[in-house]
């Protein structure tokens, strides 16, 4: 009997598909691709570094079309676009142009390096672009987080990071550092900006 198709909502919805209430999690070990960069994440650069991840991703996933099984291999869905962020300079209004980010996808366990050398080379041949050459695989391991569904535009983040902090304070923990992660479950570009879901999730210790 064939094995079922991977779906990260389905199958991991702990990580992927939170409730709005804020909640505190353990975020293991995952492999990601990654892409790093600086500025206003509405500028023409943001999106065309989203664009190399998704074409990577998809050419992973869609290797055995082309006759490349890799070892491990298993039918999946492919994950969702993240992101992390902080303020490059503490400023007291909060400034787009003033960001640091490193935006990934994450990967199957058989992807490696041998493997992401290998695809970057297909999709290279099908869309040269310059910033193939900065993607980077990463082990990541997020480890004690809170984390909340946020629904509604990027610009009302805040709110939903107010009920985090809330929830931080009321059970003796505090950020680690400055990033935060942001998983996008819906697409911009197709969305009524009320309607955007958007994991929001930080790192945490006990004070």
């Amino acid at each position: 009997m064939a094995e079922k198709k991977h779906e990260w909502k389905k199958h991991e919805k702990a990580l992927y598909v939170p409730k709005q209430a804020p909640v505190q999690l353990e975020v293991p070990e995952f492999k990601y691709i990654v892409l790093e960069g600086v500025g206003n994440p509405n500028n023409e650069e943001f999106s065309d570094a989203i664009g190399v991840l998704y074409s990577v991703s998809y050419g992973i996933r869609m290797l055995p079309k082309k006759g490349i099984t890799p070892e491990g291999y298993f039918e999946y869905t492919v994950y969702p676009l993240e992101a992390l962020w902080k303020q490059i300079e503490e400023k007291e209004e909060f400034d787009k142009n003033n960001l640091q980010y490193r935006i990934m996808m994450r990967q199957p366990d058989f992807v490696t390096e041998e493997l992401l050398a290998q695809v970057l080379e297909i999709v290279a041949k099908k869309k040269s672009h310059d910033r193939l050459t900065e993607v980077k695989l990463e082990s990541i391991q997020d480890g004690d987080c809170v984390q909340a569904l946020h629904v509604g535009s990027y610009d009302d983040e805040p709110a939903t990071f107010a009920k985090l902090d809330e929830f931080c304070e009321i059970n003796g923990m505090e950020r680690v550092n400055e990033w935060h992660r942001e998983i996008y479950l819906s697409d911009a570009r197709k969305t009524e900006p009320e309607k955007l879901k958007t994991v929001l999730r930080f790192q945490v210790k006990n004070k």
